[in-house]
């Protein structure tokens, strides 16, 4: 039991890396090519006024050129291009992130699901009662998990996103379709466990979700964006950073209380 026990504890210190919480500071990501694009359009204006209302030189004695002045234009591209080449990295580290965090947390929520079936696996067996088919069911859970969670190559989809729309559009399907679908399988586990620990004599009173991730449509959110210009972009950017941060909340929940409950049956 303690061996269990132990392995329990460590999927759970886990949680510390592979679960991020992420700040909605990273929505500015969206706004800076909104902002050269706004920059851009005033300077190309002002330079148009500019030199349409030169007042004339008047004549006057030759003089002596001075140094060369540098327009102040290219002042401008050259702010606009710094601002662009920042913009594009920046987007590759916010998609290279999104996408890690949800490999690693898939990760550790497998392991986590293994660890506490051998756990509940071994309470029941020390009880002398036999819960085999509901572990059973538990067991399911955890192989659909892994063939339906495979992990997504982070740095390859980073790098595509930032240059393909068609590939940054494919990320934040899989990043919203798979937090939703791991949520609803995730919950199906935990309620077999209960039921499985009901049978042991142990009551584990599942906390309720404060927020459910709701099944949103990718269509929809597509459309959106394209008939907005990529404005409704940024309320897609803020789900993709919020979604994951109240499901991880909601995990600090089950797991410190689930754990707590079978710690306490294996002193």
């Amino acid at each position: 039991m303690s061996v269990a026990i132990e392995n329990l504890r460590k999927d759970i210190r886990m949680r510390v890396e592979a679960d991020k919480m992420m700040s909605t500071a990273w929505l500015l990501v969206y706004l800076i090519p909104i902002f050269v694009a706004i920059v851009g359009i005033l300077s190309f204006l002002f330079m148009i006024m500019a030199a349409t209302f030169v007042p004339p030189v008047p004549p006057g004695p030759p003089y002596a050129p001075g140094p060369p002045v540098v327009p102040m234009w290219v002042g401008w591209i050259l702010m606009l291009v710094c601002l662009g080449i920042i913009g594009f990295v920046v987007s590759i580290i916010l998609r290279y992130k999104l996408v890690d965090r949800r490999n690693r947390h898939f990760k550790r929520q497998l392991l986590l699901f293994e660890d506490v079936v051998d756990v509940v696996r071994t309470i029941a067996t020390k009880k002398d009662i036999d819960v085999e088919a509901g572990l059973s069911s538990c067991e399911r859970t955890v192989r659909e998990a892994k063939a339906e969670e495979t992990e997504k190559s982070a740095v390859l989809w980073a790098i595509l996103s930032a240059i393909i729309f068609l590939a940054e559009w494919y990320v934040s399907y899989f990043l919203m379709k798979d937090f939703y679908k791991h949520e609803r399988r995730e919950d199906g586990f935990l309620e077999d466990v209960s039921k499985v620990l009901g049978k042991c004599g142990i009551t584990f009173s599942l906390p309720r979700r404060t927020v459910v991730l709701p099944d949103r449509s990718f269509v929809l959110y597509l459309i959106l964006t394209i008939i907005t210009l990529g404005l409704f972009g940024i309320y897609w950017l803020y789900i993709l950073l919020k979604d994951p941060n109240e499901h991880f909340k909601h995990h600090i929940l089950v797991e410190d209380q689930l754990f707590g409950q079978l710690e306490s049956l294996a002193i």
